[in-house]
């Protein structure tokens, strides 16, 4: 009869320890596997990973090409529809009740709902994502749902508008008179041309 006290592990499941150090008699006598001196057979030593012995490892020496949208992408704390059972009926379900009850933590951008397992009761859910499976058994339960707006960008007043314009105005009036200047110095020394030639040919 097998009982705890007569458990063994299936034949070849288990191997013998590697016994390191204790003379030639254990199979890995004197230098324990490690061969003659060097870095890797000193206590401690130890090369990291991609180390080429000095020379430019592999991933310098390849180009870096294309757009990677790692440091722009949102992380949405995931919630699903069977977590929310635990609050009451007509309860207002949103990010800082859901904070309290440990379901979302870290920073995140938002919560989204997905639709896994069966809302027995309505609740009033407020996040900012919703799954279309999620919404259908919401609906069903008889609850409601409100998805919070994204921050829109943040627009110039109208006075910022009106200054720019001014400043731009401010801008290209100078450029004018400069050009109109230029134009009167051009027709001054085309006239002192004119001047010089008929006194030569005179």
């Amino acid at each position: 009869m097998m009982r705890l006290h007569n458990f063994r592990p299936r034949p070849g499941s288990r191997h013998r320890v590697k016994r390191l150090g204790c003379g030639e008699s254990s199979g890995h006598g004197k230098t324990s596997g490690k061969g003659h001196k060097g870095q890797k057979a000193r206590s401690g030593g130890s090369i990291r990973l991609g180390f080429e012995g000095g020379q430019m490892p592999l991933i310098r020496r390849l180009p870096k090409r294309g757009f990677n949208n790692a440091a722009f992408h949102k992380q949405y704390a995931i919630v699903n529809l069977d977590d929310l059972n635990e609050f009451k009926a007509g309860t207002t379900v949103n990010e800082q009740l859901l904070r309290e009850a440990k379901l979302v933590r870290g920073d995140v951008a938002g919560i989204k709902i997905l639709g896994n397992g069966e809302l027995k009761h309505a609740l009033k859910i407020e996040a900012d994502k919703i799954s279309a499976s999620a919404r259908a058994k919401i609906d069903k339960a008889g609850g409601t749902i409100a998805l919070r707006e994204a921050r829109p960008r943040e627009a110039l007043a109208p006075q910022d508008h009106a200054h720019t314009a001014d400043n731009e105005s401010a801008e290209r009036t100078p450029k004018a008179a400069t050009k109109k200047t230029s134009s009167k110095k051009s027709a001054a020394k085309a006239g002192a041309r004119l001047k010089k030639t008929t006194s030569r040919k005179s």
